[in-house]
This record gives C-alpha cells, sequence and structure tokens, in this order.
C-alpha cells in the first residue's frame, strides 16, 4: 500500500518549471534557536529544580524517559509554539528535541509520546505544585545581584475560557462565558505566581494568603526591602487592606466608584468642567479626601483624578497608605503603570497558551499553567540578560520566537559532536551570534 506521507507536495510551476515538495529532507529541524532557551535553562537550573518537585512513583527498571525529560519536552515545547502534546508524536524524533531534553539524538531513540505525556500531567499532585510554584520565587529571588530597596508587586486576575466538562469550570457573569479565573503575580516583567482558580469566586480570593507568603520569604531574603501591594479595584479589600497595615507593606489599589465617593469628589470635578468650558482643552487634576467605606476599619487615603475629556466627565479613585508621594504621583508614577502587567499576561495566553487547560482534572490544568510559567521564565530570563541593549530586549514571546528561536537547520551527529547547520540566508545572524556570547560561560 502506498504510504501518503511519501506523496509528493505538488505546487503550481514557475515557468516551465515544476515545483515540488516533500517530507523526506532529513534530519532536520525548524526550532535550532531553542538552544538559546536550552542555555537559558542551564543558567537557572530551573527544568531540573522542577523535575524533583514532583514524585515518580514508576519502576526505575521498566521507565525509559525520568521526568526532566518529560518537564524539557512540554517546556521546551511550548516556549517554541507547540501548544498541543499531540505535536509531540512528529516532534519526539526531532534531533533538537533530543538535545534539549539533553539526550544524544538517535532515529531509534525518540522521545516520550503524547500518551506518556498526558499520564505525566495527570499524575501530579497538589503538593507537588506547591513546590513546583515555590521554584517560580526562588528563581526570581536568585536573580538579583544585590537586594533591591523596593519590590512593586502587581496583582491581578483574568478569564481563561473553557469549552468542555472540566472540572472546576464556572459561568462567571462578568465575562458572560464558562471560565477559569487565574492568578498572576508579577514584580516588574518577572512573574511570581500564577495560581489556577475557579471562577465562583470573588477576584480577590487568596489574595491575602498569597501575599503572606510572598512578603515572609521576600524578607527572609531581604530584611530592608520595601514592598508594595498594587491592584485593581478588584483587590481592594479591607481586611487585604488591614493586613498591609499592621505589616508594613504598602498598597495603591484602585477603588471603585459609589455615591458617597462621587459626591465628595463633586467640587473637583465641577472646577474641571469650569476650566474645560473656559479653555475646550482636556484638563486633569489630582486631589485626596480622607474615606471609609462602611465595611472598613477605618479611614484611608483616597486619591481622586477629576478629569475632563472631550467625550464628557471622568473621575477615578485609588486608595493608598503612602504618606509621602503627592496624589499626581500615586496616580500617574505607580498606579497607572500597573497595565504594563497586562502584556505580561497577554505573553502567557496568546504567546504561551497558559489558557491550553483542557485536561479533565482542575490539579492537571494548574499544572499546564505553571508549565507555560516556566517556558516564560526561561524567555525573559533570555529577554533580561542576553538581549540587554539590543533591538530585542523588549520584544514580546512570540517575536522573539519568529526572530531568534524559528531557525532552520540540519542535524549531524557523529561520535563526538551534533553540528546544527543553520540556513545561511537566516537574517539575524549577527544578534543570534551575540546571545549565544552572552549565554555561554567561556
Amino acid at each position: 500500500m502506498t504510504d501518503c506521507n511519501r506523496q509528493p507536495v505538488r505546487f503550481s510551476t514557475l515557468s516551465r518549471q515544476k515545483i515540488v515538495g516533500d517530507f523526506d529532507g532529513g534530519r532536520l529541524t525548524t526550532d535550532g534557536g531553542g538552544l538559546l532557551l536550552r542555555e537559558g535553562d542551564r543558567q537557572l537550573d530551573l527544568i531540573r529544580r522542577l523535575a524533583d518537585c514532583i514524585p515518580d512513583p514508576r519502576n526505575p527498571l521498566l521507565t525509559v524517559h525520568d521526568q526532566r525529560v518529560l518537564l524539557a519536552q512540554r517546556i521546551f515545547g511550548i516556549a517554541l509554539g507547540y501548544e498541543d502534546l499531540n505535536d509531540h508524536d512528529t516532534l519526539r524524533e526531532d534531533p533538537l528535541f533530543s538535545v534539549l531534553a539533553d539526550k544524544r539524538p538517535d532515529p531509534d531513540e525518540p522521545l516520550a509520546s503524547s500518551p506518556t505525556l498526558c499520564r505525566f500531567e495527570n499524575r501530579v499532585d497538589r503538593k507537588s505544585l506547591v513546590r513546583m510554584s515555590e521554584v517560580l520565587v526562588e528563581t526570581f529571588i536568585a536573580s538579583h545581584r544585590k537586594p533591591p530597596k523596593e519590590l512593586i508587586l502587581d496583582f491581578d486576575a483574568t478569564d481563561d475560557l473553557v469549552h468542555g466538562q472540566q472540572e472546576n469550570r464556572f459561568f462567571q457573569g462578568y465575562y458572560d462565558a464558562y471560565c477559569f479565573l487565574p492568578l498572576y503575580v508579577f514584580c516588574g516583567d518577572r512573574l511570581l505566581v500564577a495560581y489556577l482558580r475557579p471562577s465562583n469566586i470573588d477576584p480577590a480570593m487568596h489574595t491575602r494568603a498569597i501575599l503572606k507568603l510572598l512578603v515572609r520569604r521576600l524578607r527572609e531574603a531581604w530584611p530592608k526591602v520595601k514592598i508594595i501591594l498594587r491592584g485593581d479595584s478588584g483587590f481592594c479589600r479591607w481586611r487585604l487592606m488591614r493586613w498591609c497595615d499592621r505589616h508594613d507593606v504598602s498598597y495603591v489599589l484602585g477603588l471603585a466608584r459609589n455615591r458617597v465617593l462621587e459626591r465628595r469628589a463633586k467640587p473637583f470635578m465641577q472646577a474641571a468642567e469650569a476650566a474645560f468650558a473656559r479653555t475646550g482643552r482636556k484638563l486633569r487634576r489630582f486631589h485626596e479626601v480622607r474615606y471609609a467605606a462602611r465595611s472598613w476599619d477605618r479611614r484611608r487615603r483616597v486619591i481622586v483624578k477629576a478629569e475632563r475629556l472631550r467625550q464628557g466627565p471622568n473621575v477615578r479613585f485609588v486608595v493608598t497608605n503612602l504618606l509621602k508621594p503627592t496624589p499626581r504621583h500615586i496616580y500617574d508614577g505607580l498606579y497607572t503603570a500597573r497595565a504594563d502587567m497586562e502584556n505580561r499576561i497577554k505573553e502567557q495566553q496568546l504567546g504561551l497558551f497558559a489558557d491550553r487547560t483542557s485536561c479533565r482534572k482542575f490539579l492537571a490544568n494548574q499544572f499546564r499553567l505553571l508549565l507555560a510559567s516556566a517556558a516564560y521564565v526561561l524567555i525573559e530570563h533570555i529577554r533580561r540578560t542576553a538581549l540587554k541593549g539590543t533591538e530585542l530586549a523588549k520584544a514580546q514571546v512570540t517575536t522573539l520566537r519568529l526572530k531568534l528561536f524559528k531557525i532552520a537547520g540540519r542535524v549531524i551527529t557523529s561520535v563526538r559532536r551534533v553540528v546544527f547547520h543553520f540556513s545561511s540566508s537566516y537574517p539575524y545572524q549577527q544578534l543570534f551570534r551575540q546571545t549565544v556570547e552572552r549565554l555561554v560561560p567561556d
């Protein structure tokens, strides 16, 4: 019987010449730049430390692929743009992936199949997930050569749509869909927490517990560090603010509008309206008041942004326990900067498939979220260190993948060497060489 995969692929002609393709090119890879990810992992030792978090109940005498290999397949695969387990049915034979898993490329010894990887995902327990989450925090701490003076921890929740009968799926009215509600914590571009939650909860659920754990560990490492919690109005909960007040943690949180706040802000908005009527130009001014909602334990400092745009009035509120900064600095200098975190979440979900939570078991989906997070940590490490000062220093995951990781190459394996012959027409050769020099020690 004819093997359909061996049939040539026929394209339209070029003048009188036929154009034909096939998949018989031999030991080739389309992801040669994945070697940069391997070097980044060798610096961080991330995959080994994650593998150590997961007990292995398999019989060692019958085990072909150890857990580090399984994790390497999944994390490097996600980083290189392969979101599905089924992709590994062919990727397991890619010589590049063998090298990434620290195995000698051998056509007779492919990596793990998708069923093996699926079983691995579904046997990870809650304790292992907690230990893996701790590895992300320890990686963040180890990335600092000297103690930082200040850390701004951005908390945010987002929707993770689901389309099956996953465990703990619920309908969320705000997003008008069945989804999960993962919680992320970033410090600048660096990821500290990726925590999957069901969506039938308060968006601030478990925020205080996670903040306690983070503050305790960060102050163990850096006793004098100043910590600022930053988040939108979904995290403005009086118990959280009270805990921060008692434990010397600053906060800058959005505050939802209500009738009392709007009444307190009315004189400021009237002044803004009058100024707009005189000049016809949009205007924004900042003020502050003392305010306490009925449920709060005490009054707090609230920043008022009184803005008049051509489209109409726009008033916003932020609550803080910071005393010295001016209202303008707190709002423009601190609070609005939290919007950049949304770009990091987009990198996670759009670039690294963190929302690919299609497993039936909830814990397996949390594991997938952590795999995507590990892929982000690797890429962010390369971006922050090896690409510093280059044209790609601020590039997002998808751009880095396209320009640095997706490099075609032929792989030649001998007893002593594995040689990658990259494409001669690759346009970023100089940048690639520079990145390798920064990642690989002399």
